[in-house]
């Protein structure tokens, strides 16, 4: 296997539209997640069990496809490169099965639910994998790629904040909110999968592959950084998903805050304060280096995320604050573990003589889905088994108690385990630097 890389700092034309994808792939995914399943459990009348078992259905596909499209796309040879065949392959699928959902005839059944979320499950895979690994191929640089993540998750945000917000003061129904987001897709995602495809860079690669699919797990197995690294990014998923989980019933629950306007305006404040931090998390990153930063910024939420158990009812300046600081660890969260993941390929590159960003990317997103699956099966069941109702005009003791250790207190639990895993993780600058040169050798005399 050979291809061509540059080695100079990219241009913010190219990481604008490397990163503009970002905003309508997450503009989709906030009512697929949010406001899809109370839609057609309720509005159209399927019940919460068909539902449940349709999205769960959907997700054991992601378990097959992810890896599968992982692969096919690290093997597509050809002139165009192996990322953007799957980007134009992917857009009109997405496309058709988001109007299906998110604009159905009322009379639809679960089979319709089920066929069309298998297809965008689907869609979203063949688009999002590829364009991901692709990100991490686009420099060899260890600190560019902090800032190739660092342009494609803020707009991943930007993209969620206009999904949560625009409906809220367009459209006034459940109805009118998924129409208004399914329009929006239809104009943004084709421009920006078109500026992405035009102004991006993919290096053609001609494929040879070597290994067989048992030396090919071996070397995933071998590869210590990257167990180091996808066992620290599960436990900070499991911590991150816990309170996001919660967000709503901590808000209206223990703070017994009303839902509107409170819960939008805590939710923006600790989006745009994560955004907002990205340059300092950068800047931070390229002097001390990206573990070791990644690694204070949970030591910051773990300290800030300890003082909540002491809020009461009404505390809502002193909650803002606790968004503002935890938004901002949050920067550090969205942009250094996916350069990170970045680096760990360049073990494998070197070990394997292959480019395999594309099965690296599918582990990561299978972990991504597995850290919220379980931050949900732990925190309902926990809940309710502390007594707590989510219609009880007030709650015991207990169950304020559960509330606000599994919103603060659990994280913490999970966090402090992937602090030690990711303070040792062995690919500093100064390593990724030895690799890439092992690697640019390695494929000068092949």
């Amino acid at each position: 296997m050979s291809s061509s890389h540059g080695n100079r700092r990219l241009s913010a034309r190219v990481l604008a539209a490397y990163g503009l994808p970002g905003l309508p792939l997450a503009a989709l995914q906030f009512p697929l997640f949010i406001h899809l399943p109370a839609y057609y459990a309720q509005d159209l009348g399927l019940g919460l069990t068909a539902v449940g078992a349709v999205l769960l259905i959907a997700r054991l596909w992601d378990v097959v496809t992810d890896p599968l499209i992982g692969l096919l796309s690290d093997r597509t040879p050809g002139r165009f490169g192996r990322r953007k065949p799957w980007l134009l392959l992917g857009t009109p699928l997405l496309l058709l099965a988001a109007w299906q959902l998110l604009v159905p005839d009322p009379a639809v059944g679960w089979g319709h639910l089920l066929v069309w979320t298998l297809a965008i499950y689907l869609a979203g895979t063949l688009i999002t994998l590829p364009y991901q690994a692709w990100g991490a191929e686009l420099s060899p640089d260890y600190n560019e790629r902090s800032r190739i993540s660092s342009a494609r998750e803020v707009f991943v945000v930007v993209g969620t904040l206009l999904a949560a917000g625009l409906p809220a003061l367009f459209g006034s129904t459940a109805e009118e909110s998924l129409k208004l987001i399914a329009l929006g897709l239809f104009v943004t995602l084709p421009l920006a999968i078109l500026a992405c495809l035009v102004f991006v860079p993919d290096a053609a690669v001609r494929w040879r592959s070597a290994l067989t699919w048992r030396q090919g797990l071996q070397a995933l197995r071998d590869n210590a950084p990257f167990r180091r690294l996808i066992a620290a990014y599960l436990l900070n998923g499991i911590a991150n998903g816990l309170p996001a989980t919660l967000f709503v019933l901590f808000v209206t629950r223990y703070l017994q805050l009303p839902q509107d306007p409170w819960v939008g305006i805590l939710l923006f404040t600790y989006f745009f304060c994560g955004i907002a931090a990205v340059p300092a998390w950068l800047w931070l990153s390229y002097r001390f280096g990206k573990h070791r930063v990644w690694a204070g910024a949970m030591i910051w939420a773990c300290l800030v995320f300890a003082s909540v158990p002491l809020l009461g009812p009404g505390d809502v300046w002193w909650f803002f604050a606790i968004c503002v600081l935890t938004g901002v660890s949050l920067g550090a969260d969205l942009v250094l573990p996916a350069s990170m993941q970045a680096d760990v390929v360049d073990q494998d590159t070197l070990q394997t003589g292959e480019r395999r960003a594309g099965l690296y990317f599918a582990l990561w997103g299978m972990v991504t889905k597995l850290a919220l699956a379980l931050a949900v099966g732990l925190a309902f069941p926990l809940l309710d088994l502390a007594g707590f109702r989510d219609q009880a005009a007030s709650q015991d003791a207990l169950a304020r108690f559960a509330l606000a250790g599994l919103y603060a207190l659990v994280p913490i639990a999970f966090k402090i385990p992937a602090i030690a895993l990711i303070a040792r993780f062995q690919i500093t600058a100064a390593e990724q630097l030895r690799l890439r040169r092992l690697i640019e050798r390695q494929a000068q005399t092949s």
